[in-house]
């Protein structure tokens, strides 16, 4: 039976929780998104309380390349090579390290403008930007793409909070995985972080986008399941 299944994870420096999901049909059994480089671990606690392993995965999917969406993907890649990295083909340079950081030129760019107590945040913000690992992909999709997984998937592309953004459309389960296209905030939908979103009218866009779906329940990666 295909289900969708939020896989949250509390960071244990700061208490955050991300909501990654894994995606499981019998056939296929898919990672979205996998935390901050330090997040492996979680990962595998997380999976095992429900009696799975990451050895077990057949994809991982990433929204887009953000720190706390593909921190962990080199390390998971590195113990789990049987694990396939899935990602929009916009997203897939900065994935692989073909391309900077968008998220990293933008905090760059932003460092000469902060006030000087703000300076050394700043800094130790673009150093650990830096320090993420490229990893492989093994597959690019674009918006309207098809993928086998829980009785057909579509990628649906949600730009605006990077300029490469996928979501995923699983109508045979009425859901959507978000990403950073939508995130909850009080109980309400709205866009991530707006004040670092990279194109801020595409990312409103992308969220109405999104719930306009024929869906019941969003699982977004900051604050967990939207029912509608």
């Amino acid at each position: 039976m295909p289900m969708l299944i939020p896989l949250p994870l509390t960071v244990p420096e700061t208490g955050e929780v991300l909501c990654p999901a894994l995606l499981a049909d019998g056939a296929h059994l898919v990672l979205v998104d996998c935390g901050y480089p330090d997040s492996l671990p979680l990962i595998e606690s997380a999976m095992a309380n429900l009696g799975l392993s990451p050895a077990e995965l057949t994809e991982v999917f990433i929204t887009h390349h953000d720190d706390d969406h593909m921190g962990a993907l080199a390390r998971l890649c590195a113990r789990y090579p049987q694990a396939r990295v899935v990602a929009g083909e916009g997203e897939a340079p900065y994935l692989t390290g073909a391309q900077k950081s968008l998220r990293l030129c933008q905090a760059e760019a932003l460092q000469p403008t902060l006030p000087p107590e703000a300076r050394a945040w700043g800094e130790a913000f673009c150093r650990r930007l830096a320090a993420v690992e490229p990893a492989p992909v093994h597959q690019t999709v674009a918006d309207g793409d098809l993928l086998p997984w829980c009785g057909g998937c579509r990628v649906v592309a949600t730009p605006g909070h990077t300029p490469g953004h996928c979501s995923l459309y699983l109508p045979g389960l009425r859901a959507v995985v978000t990403g950073d296209a939508a995130v909850l905030e009080a109980g309400a939908p709205a866009v991530a972080n707006p004040q670092f979103t990279l194109d801020l009218p595409r990312a409103e866009a992308s969220l109405q986008k999104l719930l306009a779906l024929d869906a019941d329940c969003w699982l977004c990666y900051h604050g967990g399941l939207l029912r509608r």
